[in-house]
This record gives C-alpha cells, sequence and structure tokens, in this order.
C-alpha cells in the first residue's frame, strides 16, 4: 500500500468508483495491527485502489472527514465517503466490507 497525499486521495476518489484510503499514526500501537492486516487486503483486491497516510501529515483530513481516531479507514464509493472503520476486527472482516462495496459499484 503506497503512501498518498491529500491530493491524491482526492484523484483516486473522484476518479475510481471505489477506494479507501487509510489513516495512522506511526506510534499508535494498533495501528501497526491494522496495517498489518491491510497489508493482506491489498494483497487480496489488487484491482481496490488503497492508499495510507500518516495522519500527522494530512490532518486537512482528519477535519474534512471528521476522523475521530485512529486507525481510520476512509471508504469512498462514487466519489463519496460511504465508510468510516475505526475498528478493523480481522482480515476477513475487512475484506468482507471492501469487497461488498466493490461489488456494489460494479456495473
Amino acid at each position: 500500500m503506497n503512501e498518498w497525499t491529500h491530493k491524491e486521495w482526492l484523484k483516486e476518489k473522484n476518479t475510481q468508483p471505489v477506494s479507501a484510503y487509510y489513516l495512522y499514526t506511526p506510534m499508535c500501537g494498533t495501528c501497526q495491527v491494522a496495517s498489518k492486516m491491510l497489508g493482506v487486503v491489498a494483497e487480496l483486491m489488487p484491482e481496490l485502489p488503497m492508499g495510507k497516510a500518516n495522519l500527522n501529515y494530512v490532518q486537512e483530513v482528519a477535519e474534512l472527514y471528521e476522523v475521530e481516531s485512529v486507525p481510520c479507514l476512509l471508504i469512498s464509493r462514487d466519489g463519496k465517503v460511504t465508510d468510516k472503520i475505526y475498528a478493523f476486527q480481522s482480515v476477513p472482516h475487512l475484506y468482507e466490507k471492501l469487497k461488498s462495496v466493490d461489488e456494489y459499484s460494479q456495473p
């Protein structure tokens, strides 16, 4: 999963039917676990545009999307943020959540 700036996220969000933006901070232990889980999901769904960002460097994203804590996964569909996930639970949970959003966007 590549690091994205806010500008890169906006491009993906506005040009792709579905995309995901993972927000974390480096000192957050839960974020480290979530990063590993999302890494597995990214391998399972290579077609899904998914990026990540250290929230310390994209604070405007936190304000714009009212991010309450990290880790946070923003999921967009058709240019709009439709989901904010804070409780990552498990790899299967994340995979199913993203898969259902992705399948919903298919024509």
